[in-house]
């Protein structure tokens, strides 16, 4: 995990490349490993699907479980567009792993979602795009030229959502990836770890201009632990809302499809939903 000059450092440097917001929602989920990251994006990308926005669900996770948190089959085999040589080649002139000559930073891959997109409905959609998975390849490799690409890309209206689920802890925000989003959930649990790591985030997510960061509290079983939490997240770091989740067993039970937790109406689920009405009134401001 950075340290926080390190991460003090690259909040500084990110201020000058503050983005437009447009009239979509532009979401990054972020946090530790390991706090239910990859569920709340999916039963975000539901929820809001239902209430009619038009989503696209990133999966930039190179755990790749989004799809299957989705409701995808585990029999599935899905290759991350990072994984797609040509098509990387073709977009940003070098092939994943390669360097050799200029990398295009700013691709056009307007057709990328209609070549590999899967659809879960007519409003939701996921990309899979994977992640960096050589030692040493850093920041400005082919396919984080192609992912910054993207996101960044896509034109969304009214209506418009696109959910971009990260890989744990914050070096993300370092690549400016979450440049020009609308909206940071960072996700933790009630430990000391998680509340750091969501602190830490929630400073880059401030250097790179996003306009409101929300905190999901996850898994917490009692008011001990919420007392506990609450003294850990301090009054420091101004979160634009915090939302608490309620450790529910049921959610380990269905995962990795937690898609069955939305004919439901837990306590869990509630806070969720409650969330993604957050996401969308946020807009409207």
């Amino acid at each position: 995990m950075a340290g926080k000059q390190e991460i003090r450092k690259a909040a500084d440097a990110l201020k000058d490349v503050r983005g437009t917001v447009d009239g979509g929602l532009r979401v990054v989920i972020t946090g530790k490993g390991g706090v239910g990251k990859t569920t709340i994006t999916a039963l975000l990308a539901h929820l809001l699907a239902r209430a009619g926005e038009r989503v696209l669900a990133v999966d930039a996770d190179p755990q790749e479980n989004l799809a299957y948190a989705l409701g995808c089959p585990e029999s599935d085999v899905i290759v991350p567009l990072s994984e797609n040589a040509s098509y990387i080649e073709e977009k940003v002139g070098a092939r994943p792993g390669g360097w050799g000559g200029m990398l295009t930073l700013n691709p056009d891959v307007d057709d990328a979602v209609d070549r590999f997109g899967i659809r879960f409905s007519d409003r939701l959609t996921l990309l899979v795009m994977g992640t960096v998975g050589r030692a040493g390849s850093g920041c400005l490799c082919p396919e984080n030229a192609l992912l910054g690409g993207l996101v960044r890309s896509i034109a969304l209206g009214d209506g418009d959502a696109v959910l971009l689920d990260t890989q744990a802890g914050v070096e993300h925000f370092g690549r400016a990836l979450a440049h020009g989003f609308s909206d940071a959930v960072v996700v933790a649990d009630p430990s000391y770890n998680a509340i750091s790591v969501a602190r830490h985030a929630a400073e880059l997510a401030d250097g790179l201009g996003i306009p409101a960061v929300h905190l999901v509290v996850n898994r917490v079983r009692d008011n001990i632990e919420r007392e506990r939490a609450e003294r850990l997240i301090g009054s420091a770091v101004c979160f634009t809302s915090v939302v608490w989740l309620p450790y529910d067993d049921s959610v380990r039970l269905t995962e990795p499809d937690v898609s069955s937790l939305l004919g439901g109406d837990s306590a869990f689920l509630r806070g969720v939903r409650d969330l993604s009405v957050r996401l969308r009134d946020h807009r409207c401001e």
